[in-house]
């Protein structure tokens, strides 16, 4: 095992912080950080992206829906992904978001990290919010421990090339890859590409056709 692909939500990290923690903290502050960062070459990328996937011009309240839309339906769009990154990250700056790091976690990432392994994150969210994420944690900044991270830029978390497209990127062959994650659909693809696969379930009763883990301190 001498590479490691993590998911976030539900494997590293309570579900429960994404979804009723930074999720409602984006939809809160969405329209008036739009207001106030209009101008901003980020913002203004962000809006001609978010058109582009309408296939339209929108005025500011088409738009402002629009993403509130998003975000109670649990869209991975990338407009909104972007948008979202912006946000939580003058959340973690000002203190106002802590990344919640499950303790079996933590050990484990700095334990395989001195063992020299390679250690790196993929999740829907924008890279710019997974490092955010990791730098702001209840652990302090851990980004140090991982050598890479990759989004839906590299497609579809349910999409085998996806995974193949880690691999190539990574420069190992997908057989040398352990992906740990706690969607099934996400495994299947996973191994489809040729990856190993570890299905982390923090509760409940699942049937899974990979190896199950109920804590990191079980690897």
């Amino acid at each position: 095992m001498r590479i490691i692909l993590l998911d976030i939500e539900g494997t590293v990290a309570p579900i429960s912080y994404v979804k009723d923690v930074m999720f409602p903290y984006s939809r809160e502050r969405l329209e008036g950080f739009l207001k106030e960062h209009w101008n901003d070459e980020d913002v203004r990328q962000i809006w001609k992206e978010l058109e582009a996937r309408v296939g339209r011009s929108l005025d500011f309240e088409e738009g402002v829906k629009l993403l509130k839309e998003w975000i109670d339906k649990d869209l991975k769009e990338k407009p909104l992904k972007d948008l979202q990154g912006l946000i939580w990250e003058e959340g973690f700056l000002k203190g106002e978001l802590v990344a919640p790091i499950y303790e079996d976690a933590y050990r484990k990432v700095l334990e395989w990290y001195k063992e020299g392994k390679k250690l790196y994150i993929y999740s829907s969210g924008s890279v710019k919010a997974q490092k955010l994420f990791f730098s702001h944690t209840n652990y302090g900044d851990l980004l140090q421990f991982f050598s890479g991270h990759f989004d839906t830029s590299v497609g579809s978390k349910k999409d085998p090339e996806s995974y193949r497209r880690i691999s190539q990127t990574i420069g190992v062959g997908p057989e040398e890859v352990y992906f740990f994650s706690d969607s099934e659909e996400e495994l299947d693809a996973a191994r489809l590409a040729g990856m190993n696969t570890v299905r982390v379930v923090r509760e409940g009763e699942v049937l899974s056709k990979h190896k199950i883990i109920r804590s990191f301190d079980q690897v």
